[in-house]
């Protein structure tokens, strides 16, 4: 291992508190969503501090950033790091912020430590890894892998109509060249993503660097049951079609899957939004349309659950004469986290005296897009009481900086591979 600066605290802290300032929500949590004014401010100032800690910066087009210091060898394949800086509604100041700001700290400290490097490194800003604003996670990351065409950034819309092709274009940025960014396998040697954990497992551990092994991908479904709007009053219990105890039903036994049928060792299974039509206190339901998200670090223990719940929804179908139809919005492939890099975190954990966790990552991140076709691994960092996506979200910046020094170790290794 290499004899680095530690990572500051206090630099790591300033730009943070920097970025969420571009704000529109500063009096509940953190707003900022893809592409408006306040995103393009914060992008503007991440891209400013880039240059100031000394790589050279561009955007493809799709928006993503990409700040490089230049290797020894710059036609050797890249190392890559970074996460994102747009949120969901009232989030937190850390979710991929922290990924971003660690990257740009790894990189100051490469660079000021003299100590060469084969390959470039890439500290990364992936456009919309949160579907805030366009319904679809991962835009940047997503479209590198190849699944982001033009034509498709003509079909997404957000809530006042305007299409994702339409908004690129008045930014500037090139949608007919999409093609042009899909990246392959060799592309780049390798990728490592810091982010806070979102879960209590290395709080509750007392440790402060987890090293995640694999990477839980979603399944997502739009649910509509159908059934018979009635009169509260006037239909008996037998003659009911009632859309609503159909829904409720269906979510008990997506939570009792979710619970026992899986045959990995990380399943989620969620009931998320929930409509009920015509919503009235005097009215049985006709109609219930409601989302359901499944995670998990197997596909094929992801398949096997989707088609037990699939048989289960039939047979509900049947006993309560209502009709449900399922939408598939997305079916992800989780990924493991590539052997080499996993063991590299953890060769740069002991040189530094840290007990990592191994650990299993329930949300997804860009990384898991980055994976077909780059080798990643993730580094993460205790999130207080494991909340997240919340104004309460906190990591301490001591654990950042901590995360970053696992980070930088990790990177300059990789790059000398």
């Amino acid at each position: 291992m290499y004899t680095l600066p530690s990572a500051s605290a206090e630099r790591l802290r300033g730009w943070l508190e920097t970025i969420n300032t571009y704000n529109d929500t500063p009096e509940f949590g953190t707003t900022r969503v893809l592409f408006t004014p306040t995103e393009v401010a914060a992008r503007a100032y991440v891209k400013r501090e880039m240059e100031v800690v000394g790589l050279a910066v561009h955007e493809d087009a799709i928006g993503n950033i990409f700040g490089v210091l230049e290797g020894t060898e710059p036609a050797l394949a890249p190392v890559w790091t970074g996460s994102h800086i747009d949120t969901v509604l009232n989030a937190g100041m850390f979710d991929g912020m922290a990924g971003v700001v660690a990257g740009m700290e790894a990189a100051r400290l490469i660079r000021a430590s003299g100590i060469a490097h084969r390959r470039s490194l890439c500290v990364i800003v992936f456009t919309s890894e949160e579907p805030t604003r366009f319904g679809l996670c991962c835009l940047g990351s997503r479209t590198m892998a190849g699944h982001m065409t033009e034509e498709d950034t003509k079909a997404l819309r957000d809530q006042d109509g305007k299409t994702l092709h339409e908004v690129l274009r008045e930014l500037g940025y090139h949608p007919a060249e999409l093609q042009q960014i899909v990246r392959r396998k060799g592309d780049v040697y390798a990728s490592v993503e810091l982010h806070i954990e979102q879960s209590a497992s290395l709080e509750r551990s007392g440790k402060s660097v987890g090293i995640v092994r694999g990477i839980c991908a979603p399944t997502c479904f739009n649910v509509t049951v159908t059934g018979e709007q009635s009169h509260a009053g006037g239909t008996s219990m037998a003659d009911r079609m009632d859309a609503f105890t159909a829904a409720s039903e269906i979510s008990l036994l997506l939570e009792e899957l979710g619970r026992t049928a899986h045959e990995s060792e990380y399943t989620t299974a969620t009931v998320g939004h929930v409509e009920v039509i015509p919503n009235a206190s005097n009215a049985i339901p006709g109609k219930v349309k409601f989302s359901i998200d499944i995670r998990d670090c197997s596909l094929a223990s992801k398949d096997s659950l989707i088609e037990k719940l699939k048989a289960g929804i039939r047979a509900i179908e049947l006993k309560r004469g209502v009709r449900i139809e399922l939408e598939l919005q997305n079916h992800d492939t989780p990924i493991m986290c590539d052997s080499n890099i996993v063991s590299t975190i953890a060769q740069s954990c002991e040189a530094l005296e840290i007990d990592p966790l191994p650990t299993i990552s329930g949300a997804y991140h860009d990384s898991l897009f980055v994976g077909e076709f780059a080798p990643i691994g993730m580094i993460f960092v205790p999130s207080k009481n494991g909340i997240s996506h919340s104004p309460e979200e906190w990591t301490e910046y001591s654990d950042i900086a901590r995360g970053t020094d696992v980070l930088a170790q990790t990177l300059l290794t990789l790059a000398n591979q």
